[in-house]
């Protein structure tokens, strides 16, 4: 993995809703095979499949695979029930990513600090993780949807941002390997080359235990999962299945 793809992939992943699901998968035992669409009237759950392949919720009401399933009081209750936790959900979520984006933009810096770069480097490098900082938390602010974060558009993304970001690194390590040549240091060059080189295994580990401080949040955000969970106990699909939006390990 190159130097670069470690930096930005690391604070890019944090707030992508994929990572999410491994992390709410992890900490919280919460998985979903459906993508979630919040509208201002209903909630959609959609999957290529297996069936129902898309499930609305709307006040209570419940449409999957496009037909109207008829509900007894007490599931009307649940879901009606279900539809604003979740909306009250999604809020909280959002706040604990965009901190999260906040955590790894710090990371960076802290360890761009210890790589001997120039101080104008350093101020560039803060701009720069700073303006993309500020549009990625832009992006989950106004986000609906899941499909918003699929992998290919949080590739592309990142991509955007190391084309950005690699020359600024990448730039200052290179003129102190060449300074140290010139000056007749070869062994200072050479260890800086293997330093840029060696870079994305010696930070990736440093960079994501720093991470670990956010997981109290996303701890905190588990009984509301486990709420959710148990609100959709009891709710059949058209077809007399139990409607199973998320699931929940012990």
């Amino acid at each position: 993995m190159r130097p670069w793809r470690v930096m930005t992939l690391l604070w890019l992943a944090l707030a992508a809703w994929p990572s999410w699901a491994q992390d709410l998968a992890a900490t919280c035992r919460a998985s979903s095979s459906y993508d979630l669409t919040v509208r201002p009237g209903s909630l959609l759950f959609d999957r290529p499949a297996p069936a129902p392949s898309r499930v609305e919720i709307r006040d209570g009401a419940l449409w999957t695979d496009g037909r109207a399933v008829r509900l007894g009081p007490e599931e009307q209750d649940r879901l009606s029930l279900f539809e604003r936790e979740l909306r009250q959900l999604v809020p909280q979520a959002k706040a604990v990513a965009a901190r999260g984006v906040d955590m790894a933009a710090r990371a960076v810096h802290d360890e761009a600090a210890g790589m001997g770069l120039s101080e104008e480097t350093r101020a560039e490098l803060d701009r720069r993780l700073a303006a993309h900082g500020a549009e990625l938390k832009q992006r989950i602010a106004a986000s609906s949807s899941t499909h918003d974060w699929q992998g290919p558009m949080i590739q592309q993304y990142a991509n955007e941002v190391g084309t950005d970001i690699v020359p600024v690194v990448a730039g200052d390590l290179g003129q102190q390997a060449l300074s140290a040549a010139m000056s007749g240091d070869l062994q200072a060059a050479a260890s800086l080359r293997d330093r840029a080189g060696n870079l994305a295994v010696d930070l990736q580990p440093r960079l994501l235990q720093r991470m670990q401080a956010l997981r109290p949040q996303i701890q905190a955000l588990c009984p509301s999962i486990r709420r959710l969970a148990e609100l959709q106990d009891g709710v059949r699909d058209a077809d007399g299945r139990p409607l199973t939006l998320l699931q929940v390990g012990q």
